[in-house]
Formats: structure tokens, sequence, C-alpha cells
């Protein structure tokens, strides 16, 4: 080994927790040289490391929140070596995971561990940042894990129907028509977590409820979990009237990315009118999410890094 280097092994008791841990054809154990800058060397129930000494320690942090989540039933790939990789050294956060009829969502990075934690300890919420980041896709988790718990009786999703410059009167079919392309991403969400014939029951009897905000106008949203997703396209009015629609054992979580406003020239956002009137208010959760918690393809984030930068020049250049 060369100067600043280590090299540390670990034994592993669970042959087949082992093997899960080291992927089909080692994808995980490359997954984690790659990312880290290290090597991994295995032989029988045996793994060595070597690289720089910290690097080393993560590693070794990662293969045993790996081995740990293996030896709950959890499958790995990648993906989940990437999550343990971003949760290494970081101090435990309470709410980790959350659990649904169908699966068990952990978070995987530690602005998801907080947001899980925030969700769970505050009425209002404000989940951030840019896509790929499970903004939504946690929020409806933790509304249907409470929903399963009992501990709200209704999920409502919804979404301001303006995106790209398009508005839903001008698109064929009836209301339900119009809207469910603006919606679909929250009924995905809904059916990776419940089976699909419960979410069709839920949405029949009421239970559950797409709607686009203007459905909103005019109701006490009480026993609710309700999320108002790409809250970015709001105006401050319509804003104003979706925070107070909470009511009495209400919880409510908003969820956007101040970038992307897709409103006319010239229209202030909701989402940041919002952020300024109740910016010191007590009881109010609020999460950033960075590119760093991006979780979609590796790509993704570099996609967001790119236009951030661009983004970044052209401000500097029209502030000159």
């Amino acid at each position: 080994m060369s100067a600043g280097t280590t090299q540390v092994s670990r034994v592993f008791a669970d042959n087949a927790a082992l093997q899960a841990v080291i992927g089909v054809g080692n994808e995980n154990l490359d997954r984690l040289e790659q990312v880290l800058g290290i090597t991994v060397a295995g032989r029988g129930n045996q793994l060595t490391v070597s690289g720089p000494s910290d690097r080393v320690q993560t590693a070794l942090e990662v293969l045993d929140a790996l081995y740990a989540q293996a030896g709950r039933g959890s499958a790995l790939g990648p993906a989940e070596v990437d999550a343990a990789v971003r949760l290494a050294g970081e101090a435990v956060v309470p709410v980790a995971s959350v659990r649904t009829r169908k699966t068990e969502i952990k978070a995987r990075s530690p602005n998801q561990a907080r947001y899980l934690e925030a969700m769970l300890t505050h009425d209002l919420v404000f989940g951030l940042g840019p896509a790929g980041t499970g903004k939504t896709y946690l929020a409806v988790a933790m509304a249907v894990s409470l929903f399963v718990q009992r501990r709200v009786e209704r999920i409502i999703l919804s979404r301001p129907a303006v995106e790209a410059g398009e508005r839903i009167g001008f698109l064929p079919g009836d209301m339900r028509d119009k809207v469910d392309p603006y919606l679909r991403p929250m009924y995905d969400a809904l059916h990776a977590m419940l089976p699909g014939d419960e979410v069709a029951r839920r949405l029949e009897s009421g239970d559950f409820e797409v709607a686009p905000l203007a459905f909103m106008r005019g109701r006490t949203l009480a026993n609710a979990f309700v999320i108002l997703d790409e809250a970015q396209n709001t105006t401050p009015t319509q804003m104003k009237m979706f925070l107070t629609r909470l009511g009495e054992n209400g919880r409510m979580v908003i969820t956007g990315d101040a970038t992307q406003v897709d409103l006319p020239l010239g229209a202030k956002s909701g989402l940041r009118d919002a952020l300024e009137v109740l910016d010191g208010e007590p009881g109010i959760g609020k999460v950033v999410f960075t590119d760093q918690d991006v979780v979609r393809h590796d790509l993704v984030t570099r996609i967001v890094r790119a236009y951030d930068r661009r983004d970044g020049s052209l401000e500097i250049r029209h502030a000159r």
C-alpha cells in the first residue's frame, strides 16, 4: 500500500446477507468502489477495504448499514449503496423510514430523513428543492403511512393545473380527462404504496382525493393529510386560500421548486410569497433539498447542477 492508505477487513457471519450486500455480479461493491474511490476485495465471508483512511472508514460504515438492511430482508442495489453513502457519518434521525401496505420507504439522504421527521412533528411543512429529491413521493408515503395507522381520515393531493404555459380549458374531454395528466404523478405515488384495488376503492369512497387546487376553495380540511405539489405555480392569492384550509387534526405539506415557475412572466409565485410572509413563524417545518439529494439517475444530478451553474452566471450578469 502507498503512504496515506489503509486496509481493513470485516467478517460477516450471515452469508446470505453478505451476498445481498455484494450484489449480482458484484454490482453493489463496484458501485461503492466507484463512489468512494476505494477497493473492496472479498474472500469467503470476509471483505477487505483498501484506500485513504477516511474513505475506508466511510466504506465500512456503509457496508455495516447495508448488511443490517439485508438482514431485515431489504433488497439492495446501487441506489441503496448511494443512499447509504449519503447517510454515512450523519447523526441518527429518529424517523428514517415509513411503512405502507406494499413497502417500506427509506430516506436516501440526510435531508430526506429530516423531511420525514418534520412531517411527523409539524402540522405544516414546506419541502423545497429540485426535481428528483423525493419531495412529493415522501410526502405521499407519510400520508399513506398515517392513514394506514388511522392517524388521519383522508388524504388529499392537489396541484395547480398550470404547467409549461398550458391551461386545462384547452384540453379535450371532461374535467377528469383535463386534470388527470397534471395529477398523474400523485396517482403513481399512491399505486407505489398501496394495492391498486385499494387505491381505486379509496378514491371512489372519497378517503383519497386527487384534485386541482381550484377545487380546494371554500373547504375546511379537518382530519386530513393534504399535499400541495408544484406549489411554485400558485399565485399568492391561491396560496393564502390553500393555507387557510387547514382544519382540526389536519396536516399540510407544500412542495415546490422556486426556480421552476411556470406562471406568466412577471407574476409572483405564491410559494415565494408564503415563505416570505411566514418566515420565522413557529410550528412550521421547512426542509430545503439540494442537488446532493437527487435520487434519480446520476445524470439528473449533473443536469440540475449544469442548469444551476448557468442560471447563477445569468443572475451575476444581470446584476451588473
